[in-house]
């Protein structure tokens, strides 16, 4: 089965979090997990980090930590996302070593280029839809995922309320990952492990 999710982790930490997890990634459909929570004290994201390093290694995922190198060299992570205020892909880089260092490309063509010009090792565009995870964020066009496949020799990985019913269509455009998190961990209707099946 092909690799197409980009998962990021809930807001929170839930008790039963980990096990899910692991039920998740059985599944085998998940390229990247990203972790990113906001407002907690970097001991205990290293720690959780740590945990969820063990599950992602198991069953041969990329752990990402969303904006933070630091916590990402400490966690042994496989690198990291940064946002256009997270600091430099060229220094992130350079502190991470060989690891990713993927960016938030927004709905911007220059901000791609630059991205690509300081060798990012992924770009990030959206958000395609309304997301309950940004509900500010600014919101993209399909276009620009068919200009990436076209001018970026790079993965490109979508975001923003994607969901079961309109991710092929985003693939389509010219993403090769699905970034996803409410439906899966947010979902009233469908515990993760069935959410997760759904992205084929």
């Amino acid at each position: 089965m092909k690799k197409l999710v980009y998962l990021i982790s809930p807001n929170k930490i839930y008790d039963n979090f980990y096990d899910d997890l692991k039920k998740v990634l059985k599944i085998k459909n998940v390229k990247f997990f990203q972790l990113r929570i906001k407002k907690t004290k970097k001991i205990k994201l290293i720690k959780i980090a740590k945990e969820i390093r063990k599950i992602t290694k198991k069953y041969k995922v990329e752990l990402i930590i969303n904006d933070n190198p630091n916590i990402a060299k400490s966690a042994n992570a496989d690198g990291c996302h940064l946002g256009q205020n997270d600091g430099s892909i060229i220094e992130a880089k350079k502190y991470l070593k060989k690891k990713i260092v993927g960016v938030t490309c927004h709905n911007s063509k220059s901000l791609a280029l630059y991205a690509v010009q300081d060798k990012a090792d992924y770009l990030a565009f959206g958000s395609f839809n309304k997301s309950k995870l940004k509900p500010h964020a600014k919101k993209a066009k399909l276009n620009i995922l068919k200009w990436a496949k076209k001018n970026i020799k790079k993965p490109i990985v979508a975001i923003g309320g994607i969901n079961d019913s309109n991710y092929k269509k985003i693939i389509k455009s010219g993403a090769k990952y699905i970034a996803i998190s409410s439906f899966i961990w947010d979902n009233p209707k469908l515990k993760p492990e069935i959410a997760i099946k759904k992205f084929k």
